[in-house]
């Protein structure tokens, strides 16, 4: 048990009551790095715990009420020595081990990871983040993290990636600090990373690399020179549009290669909030590619992996990266620019202008009619444009050039 501090500001309620009314409370050091602080009011005063974060900041916490007015019970209202005891408590002088710690920056995404794992949700997005935030705002309290740390961090990014993936990865930080916050009362700083890590305007301006059939047709045959399992994964990404970590969980039971009409059963991404139920939508491929996969496929169990590498492990998320810019380079395209991501974008605008309806493209790409609408606005705009011409009323033309029957009541006449 630490030993209590005398203090004769706060000892009694009497002494209290002599100090002036203030917003801000008066602390006295009652431990390393662990202040108690009493904040004067109207009626009874406020006991505050302050715990320094090693690093020049701290955070701070209203832990109970004065017995200024009513007796302590040691629960909500509390004396002094009721205050010190709480206060320790919670800067884990009197704990062992981590328990009562405030969660640092780099904690609160580890965290942020596991709910989404626990949540069916992909945290890829997360460790991206870990990965580039610097060694002093990793460590530090997210009760005490800054708006001028967290927008020095926002800025510096911005010469390493493009505006809107800088966006995307604040957008994920301010996530796993408010997952921190809403487990912790302690933490009483949203408003730090609301402003710190504030969007950056201009930024949502599409700069997806489209690809014509030649050009991703060249893409397919280079791919295949590196292997037939990277070509097989390659030519699937072109045709269906789905992401790699879609194209990575197909198994040998989505394979619907009877009939007329061969599809995939894609299964659902892990983007975005909530609880994540995966589903598997049906996606048309063409009758080739799907003997092709069934070819490969012959004797596999059901829930075995559609698309294996060499080694017959599954594809993971950056196992491609290096094989493909190998690709792109050879199919003379700067792989600096051009990703597997650019199949995706370029089987979303052929689909786009060969007049698909967008609901549709949107369900086959596993996205929504308004991210589609956002993103490729230019090319649904080229699309709408070819679509009126053709009902045009052309007033120099010959009268009777371009008369079509009209309905009344139903009836052509």
């Amino acid at each position: 048990m630490a030993r209590n501090t005398r203090s004769a500001l706060f000892e009694t309620r009497t002494a209290r009551l002599k100090l002036p009314i203030a917003k801000k409370p008066v602390f006295v050091r009652i431990g390393p790095k662990i202040g108690l602080g009493y904040r004067r009011n109207q009626t009874a005063g406020t006991w505050v715990v302050r715990v320094a974060d090693g690093q020049g900041g701290n955070w701070t916490k209203a832990i109970g009420e004065a017995d200024d007015v009513e007796d302590a019970d040691g629960d909500h209202v509390l004396d002094f020595w009721q205050a010190q005891e709480k206060a320790r408590a919670l800067g884990r002088e009197d704990r062992g081990a981590d328990s009562g710690r405030p969660i640092t920056v780099g904690e609160a995404l580890v965290a942020y990871e596991a709910d989404l794992r626990i949540r069916g949700a992909d945290g890829a997005n997360a460790e991206r983040v870990r990965r580039r935030l610097q060694p002093a705002l990793r460590e530090k309290p997210v009760a005490s993290v800054s708006a001028r740390d967290l927008r020095r961090w926002r800025d510096s990014l911005v010469d390493a990636v493009a505006p809107s993936t800088v966006n995307r990865t604040c957008t994920v930080l301010k996530a796993a600090l408010n997952l921190a916050a809403n487990h912790d009362e302690r933490i009483l700083n949203r408003r730090a990373w609301d402003t710190g890590l504030a969007r950056i305007r201009g930024a949502t301006q599409s700069r997806n690399v489209i690809l014509d059939e030649p050009t991703v047709r060249r893409i397919i045959a280079e791919a295949r020179t590196q292997g037939p399992e990277f070509g097989l994964l390659v030519e699937l990404a072109a045709v269906t549009g789905a992401r790699t970590s879609q194209l990575a969980r197909l198994t040998v039971q989505d394979l619907q290669p009877t009939g007329s009409s061969p599809r995939l059963l894609v299964p659902t991404s892990r983007k975005g909030g909530g609880e994540k139920k995966i589903l598997r939508h049906p996606v048309p491929i063409p009758a080739g590619l799907a003997a092709k996969l069934l070819s490969v496929t012959k004797g596999q169990p059901p829930e075995a992996p559609l698309l294996k590498k060499p080694s017959g492990e599954s594809w993971r998320r950056r196992d491609h990266t290096r094989m493909f810019q190998r690709t792109a380079k050879a199919a003379d395209q700067d792989p600096a620019e051009v990703t597997i991501y650019a199949l995706r974008h370029s089987n979303i605008v052929r689909q786009i202008l060969a007049g698909v309806p967008i609901r549709v493209v949107a369900v086959n790409h596993d996205t929504s009619v308004s991210m589609i609408e956002r993103t490729y606005s230019r090319h649904i705009g080229d699309h709408s444009d070819q679509l009126a011409r053709g009902a045009l009323l052309d007033t120099t033309a010959p009268a009777g050039a371009n008369v079509v029957p009209m309905r009344a009541s139903g009836v052509i006449e």
